[in-house]
């Protein structure tokens, strides 16, 4: 109402009452709206809610039944180490949970007692199981391992020590706590499982989580892979898991696919070039709908029970792949899924050891036309020698040179460690900026962005970088997943960062 209307109410009470009523009947009005606009908002959003659930619940059924293993909680100074948990039916003993624990030997501190002796490093591990909507704890066990060794390598070495475990348990859902402590540094990491053993009566049937096992050209004996990365060293590869049922006639038919997914296993764009669209494989990553089935197979089972189920394959190139089986026993219309996922990576990852693997993170410290060319070359001497020359070339002096070559490459590692994902992390964004600049001064991490700052005034761009997590499609995608939002701005900084590298001087300053 118009200011004009207040003035004229001082002195005309009728017109007054009668606006004043009128404003009444329009905001009762406009509250009548409010309420059925909100009510119906209220509607759809529950509707929504609803619908969604109802999605996710008949989706999530599916995804659950995927397994990518367990990977390492990398910490640096912290022990490296996988476990998994096996739950199946022995003939003698009824439900198991077996508990594989892997450690890293080079991630544990080694101490002598006096000198000439040899290298000890002493290793606890926890293994706390929990029944899930029952008994609390039903068993905790500490088991301690003593490495000893003469070899002063060992501080590098990626080789392991396994720990198993074994416990006869009840049918159930467990929860299953594993940590490993260095006692002698007193640091400690724990990973988290789940293992559902269900009760299954007569003439029921469920599938056991598929175990991943591979093996290198000559070995005779299968290995466990506890994670999600497989090297591409693995010569075979080969898939086990239990059909769990008592005694049955009725013939069960097992249906198997060995798929790869399109998939980003290259190298990334440089920081300052444009940003991907959200239709390029880079920033999806993995494209779960597009998809090559490598192999498929069926098998029919008669008069059997629980039993063990095996498939072997030969290792395929980097990527991204997934065994898959379904089973339907006869005169049933419901069928039972199980998947295990991996990617294969890089020959010694999440090490780079060999010559081309040295060779390819230069990406970063090189133009793409000059590391093209240096790729290019196939003897392993000759590719040697070229990288050595880059190095000497701009650094200058040899020990300086391999002070630096020693830095660069730790970091390449511990992207690897860090930020792998559907490929190698040194290839990933942050793996890039992380490589370059080293770790932030500072981070903030909120819903799907994450900002790394490389100066204590978080308000200049110029050492800010930022990185997203794309809108997939896909509400399932088990990836952590981060795109950097490229700016032309940073061209001066990549060059004084390459300056930095190339000169030698980055062993004095991070930036």
């Amino acid at each position: 109402m118009s200011t004009k209307n207040f003035v004229y109410f001082r002195y005309n009470s009728n017109f007054q009452l009668t606006t004043i009523q009128y404003d009444l009947n329009i905001k009762l009005t406009l509250n009548k709206c409010n309420r059925l606009l909100t009510s119906m908002r209220t509607f759809l959003l529950l509707f929504t809610s609803l619908l969604i659930s109802l999605l996710i619940g008949c989706s999530s059924s599916k995804m659950d039944n995927i397994k990518r293993g367990t990977d390492y909680n990398y910490e640096s100074g912290y022990p490296e180490f996988r476990s998994s948990a096996f739950g199946f039916f022995d003939k003698d003993e009824g439900p198991v949970l077996e508990i594989n624990t892997d450690i890293i030997k080079g991630s544990l501190i080694y101490n002598r007692k006096k000198v000439g002796d040899s290298l000890f490093a002493k290793v606890a591990v926890d293994i706390q199981i929990s029944e899930i909507n029952g008994e609390q704890n039903i068993d905790s066990k500490r088991i301690t391992r003593q490495i000893a060794t003469s070899d002063a390598s060992i501080t590098h070495s990626r080789e392991i020590t396994n720990i198993p475990y074994r416990l006869q348990v009840n049918p159930g859902n467990y929860e299953i706590f594993v940590t490993v402590t260095d006692l002698n540094s007193d640091k400690k990491i724990t990973q988290t499982s789940n293992v559902e053993i269900p009760n299954t009566r007569q003439d029921e049937y469920t599938l056991s989580a598929i175990k991943l096992f591979g093996k290198e050209s000559g070995d005779k004996k299968w290995s466990q892979i506890s994670g999600y990365h497989v090297t591409n060293e693995v010569d075979s590869l080969r898939f086990v898991f239990q059909v769990l049922s008592p005694q049955s006639n009725a013939s069960l038919t097992l249906n198997t696919r060995f798929i790869a997914f399109d998939s980003d296993t290259g190298l990334p764009r440089p920081i300052t070039r444009n940003n991907y669209t959200s239709s390029n494989i880079e920033y999806k990553g993995i494209d779960f709908d597009n998809i090559t089935e490598l192999q498929s197979n069926r098998r029919i089972l008669t008069d059997y029970s629980s039993v063990f189920v095996e498939y072997k394959f030969a290792n395929k190139d980097r990527g991204n792949y997934r065994f898959e089986v379904t089973a339907k026993k006869e005169g049933d219309d419901n069928e039972i899924f199980k998947g295990r996922s991996f990617g294969v990576k890089s020959e010694n990852f999440p090490a780079v050891e060999s010559v081309r693997e040295l060779a390819r993170p230069l990406y970063y410290l090189m133009g793409p036309d000059d590391h093209e060319e240096l790729m290019a070359i196939s003897d392993t001497d000759s590719l040697k020698q070229a990288m050595d020359r880059f190095w000497l070339r701009n650094i200058g002096n040899k020990k300086e040179a391999q002070h630096v070559i020693e830095h660069y490459y730790t970091r390449v590692e511990e992207a690897n460690k860090r930020f792998s994902n559907f490929k190698e992390g040194w290839k990933t964004d942050r793996g890039m900026v992380y490589i370059l600049f080293g770790e932030p001064f500072h981070t903030r991490d909120r819903l799907r962005t994450l900002i790394w700052y490389y100066s204590y005034n978080t308000d200049t761009s110029r050492y800010r970088f930022t990185f997203e997590q794309p809108k997939l499609n896909n509400q399932f995608f088990p990836f952590d997943h981060y795109i950097l939002n490229r700016k032309g701005y940073y061209h001066s900084l990549l060059y004084s960062q390459r300056s930095l590298w190339l000169s030698g001087r980055i062993l004095q300053r991070q930036i």
